[in-house]
């Protein structure tokens, strides 16, 4: 969505909800400069403005110091947390050692989510009674549902036994809720997809609405949902094949345009082209801008725009020495690239948009840099900026970085819908053909399709997106991967509650983090 369209309506959304969550005394203010709920959702511009706000927390992604790659990173085998020192992000650190307790583990990622549910359940609230064109009421509900279930999915995944809130909740009754089960959560959050389904376009205007959901999104999330889903339920039987058939309709005929325009990329370096943003192969993306001036006066507030990511993974205090170097703006070292990554993608024609060797360098008199915390010499290269992206006008630059992200790229629904084709057979060996076909830019690197192979090829093809520790543990492959760094099964599949989120509520912390 245009950033430049909306930036001034979510100071109004984010008031609204402060002001519905505060006690009675509080309601009878006259309101200045701000709509109250009771007013709000008046007609279709405020309905969009409450859509903004919603769409808004998908920043989650890659927005802010406590953002979803740079955690999910750090706890899986491929990175550590890095950063400056041990004590550089309590909560990072200590996923990454798989010491996570609940006072460390950050709030955020539990109440961001959970601010975004909010909105949606106002919003999907008050929609009926907006007078507005139906049609597009319809698809305004359907991109509201679907919000929801993607912030319900990370939030279900992430921490297992959530609540499950589909109506505003007062600020009085809040303290009485309590979880649900997975099941519960899961059954909500593929009915909303399904619901979303039939009302979102299968195009999109590039021009006005890039960056919102559309029935292919809606699509390959529930298939992905349904891989994740251990569920039994009657009314889905059998979620492999449910997942099967709806990426199917994604990804179309393996190596070609799919019925909604998706292709993947001829070169798989273009797809780190900062400016090649809503791509042939970008399914779902996070919109990330610097018109948002971001300051440190409102970096990681939900009211900054830039991609955090881009400085947090880049080299400390580098130094150009050679044009054989390129020129970068000093980063801050988080999730360095183990070795053992290195060696699997060092034959990889994705090698150097995925990995920025210092090391080597250095060695080789290139470029110096200052080691940080876990140091290998390995950095991400699919988010570390160069200088000609960086950002030059008012706010701080390092927080205005404009690269999106992918939340669901067409390479990731390949590999699942070979996964959910029980890794064999004719097209299952097609998707996993067609995407180490584009690595290599020929068909001589083909291996057999098996559920190992496809685990190897998301390993590299996904590395550092965010993706690997959720793959490792859904597999069940976490303890074999991640037992050196102290994942104990049982336990670190899920993150603690943090324990604010405790205080004086009905809330049940998660096994072994009493």
């Amino acid at each position: 969505m245009k950033t430049k369209k909306y930036k001034y309506l979510l100071i109004a959304i984010a008031f609204i909800a402060t002001i519905i969550s505060c006690s009675d005394e509080y309601l009878d203010v006259e309101p200045k400069g701000v709509f109250l709920s009771g007013n709000y959702y008046a007609n279709q511009e405020q309905a969009y403005t409450g859509l903004v706000a919603v769409y808004d927390v998908m920043r989650k992604n890659s927005g802010g110091f406590e953002n979803m790659i740079t955690m999910m990173n750090a706890g899986s085998d491929d990175h550590y947390a890095g950063g400056g020192n041990s004590s550089d992000g309590a909560g990072i650190q200590s996923f990454s050692n798989y010491s996570l307790n609940p006072i460390e583990m950050p709030v955020s990622f539990w109440s961001d989510h959970y601010q975004g549910i909010y909105r949606a359940n106002i919003l999907l609230q008050k929609l009926p009674n907006v007078p507005m064109d139906e049609d597009l009421k319809n698809r305004y509900m359907a991109e509201t549902k679907a919000l929801r279930a993607y912030y319900y999915f990370n939030l279900v995944r992430m921490f297992g036994n959530i609540p499950l809130i589909t109506e505003p909740v007062s600020s009085a009754d809040m303290y009485n809720v309590t979880q649900a089960s997975s099941k519960d959560v899961y059954t909500q959050i593929e009915n909303d997809l399904d619901d979303a389904i039939d009302f979102l376009p299968g195009t999109l205007d590039m021009t006005e609405e890039a960056g919102r959901f559309t029935k292919g999104a809606a699509q390959a999330l529930l298939g992905k949902v349904y891989l994740y889903d251990k569920n039994e339920d009657p009314e889905r039987p059998n979620k492999p094949a449910l997942a099967a058939t709806l990426l199917a309709q994604v990804n179309g005929t393996p190596g070609q345009t799919s019925q909604y325009g998706y292709k993947l990329l001829d070169d798989f370096n273009d797809l780190w082209v900062v400016d090649n943003k809503f791509n042939t192969e970008a399914i779902l993306e996070v919109v990330h801008t610097n018109v948002g001036l971001s300051g440190w006066g409102n970096w990681g507030s939900g009211s900054d725009e830039g991609n955090s990511v881009n400085v947090m993974v880049g080299p400390r205090t580098y130094v150009q020495i050679t044009d054989n170097a390129p020129d970068l703006p000093s980063g801050w070292s988080f999730n360095p690239i183990l070795p053992e990554l290195y060696d699997l993608l060092k034959t990889d024609p994705r090698f150097e948009a995925t990995v920025l060797d210092m090391k080597a360098l250095e060695e080789a008199g290139s470029a110096s840099y200052i080691a940080g915390y876990q140091d290998t010499g390995y950095f991400l290269n699919k988010f570390t900026p160069t200088k000609a992206v960086e950002h030059t006008g008012a706010g701080d630059a390092v927080l205005n970085y404009r690269q999106n992200t992918y939340a669901i790229r067409l390479a990731d629904t390949y590999l699942l819908e070979a996964e959910a084709l029980g890794a064999t057979g004719p097209r299952a060996q097609a998707l996993l053909d067609a995407v180490r076909d584009r690595a290599f830019g020929d068909t001589s690197h083909r291996v057999t399709v098996s559920m190992d192979a496809i685990m190897a090829e998301r390993r590299l093809e996904l590395a550092g997106e965010g993706h690997r520790w959720f793959d490792l543990v859904r597999t069940g492959r976490a303890t074999a991967k991640l037992a050196s760094r102290g994942y104990v099964a049982g336990k670190h599949n899920i993150f603690p509650i943090p324990f604010k989120e405790l205080e004086n509520t009905k809330l049940v912390q998660n096994p072994n983090y009493n």
